[in-house]
């Protein structure tokens, strides 16, 4: 390989590094908002499940060992240090095949994620209000914001203990369906029904969230592939600049 091609070799190499960098530092970024967010979904299922806060700090160590990574990629580029652009292959490798890996076990077992997360939002919406004040106020964000009604539907409310043990019918304030009746209602709690036909969104969030999963479908995809691609492409660049290295300071040995 050429000087030229190498050093175009070394600076591309640099560019995808510092992409890598970044890439670490949105998956970093995303574990803290999981962990931290308490105005959508995600804070109903992470109050209630030990399951998704695991994710978010496997996220947050994945992130930092990307960003790591990357840092690691740029110096062995720049400076072309093969013990560096050696172990950056190898990580990048082992972390090409781990996310194939997760990708495969969250495909089979999406059915057990769904059970999962339906059960999280039904004890949810059983015992609102209750104690479990953070996923209260996201999931009433969640209705609010989706226009919606319970996970399933608006019969997921039925098994509320405090709608049921009223006389008086009673709907989740956050369901209310201004198109139906538009006074103004508070953003959480119960409002006081005039008849059994609660004024109320019909469709659960379930179907809105999968709905939303369906259209950006693509983007998410997308941005799995850019991300795979990038790898590889980084795993091609460091072997090619590995191995440059290596002839070059095999030529430079004195022949006797």
């Amino acid at each position: 390989m050429g000087k030229g091609c190498i050093t175009a070799t070394k600076y591309f190499l640099f560019l995808f590094n510092f992409i890598f960098f970044i890439f670490g530092a949105t998956i970093m970024g995303f574990g803290l908002w999981i962990l931290l967010d308490n105005q959508s979904l995600i804070a109903v299922l992470q109050e209630s499940s030990v399951i998704l806060k695991v994710v978010s700090y496997i996220l947050i160590g994945v992130g930092s060992f990307s960003m790591l990574l990357g840092f690691l990629g740029c110096l062995g580029a720049i400076y072309e240090i093969r013990c560096l652009l050696g172990l950056y292959f190898t990580c990048l490798l082992l972390i090409l095949l781990a996310q194939v890996a997760v990708s495969i076990l969250i495909y089979f077992q999406r059915d057990l994620l769904k059970t999962e997360a339906d059960k999280i939002v039904s004890q949810v919406v059983a015992n609102y209000p209750g104690q479990n004040k953070t996923a209260e106020q996201a999931w009433d964000y969640l209705q609010r914001t989706m226009q919606c009604c319970g996970w399933n539907g608006r019969m997921d409310w039925d098994e509320n203990h405090i709608i049921k043990n009223n006389t008086v019918p009673l709907y989740p304030c956050s369901c209310h369906n201004y198109s139906i009746q538009a006074p103004i209602v508070p953003d959480n709690g119960f409002c006081q029904a005039s008849s059994s036909d609660w004024p109320i969104y019909q469709t659960g969030c379930l179907e809105h969230v999968g709905s939303w999963l369906f259209t950006n479908y693509g983007i998410i995809l997308g941005i799995c592939l850019g991300v795979a691609v990038i790898e590889l492409l980084g795993m091609i660049l460091s072997m090619g600049l590995c191995k440059s290295v290596h002839q070059e300071d095999y030529t430079k040995v004195p022949k006797y």
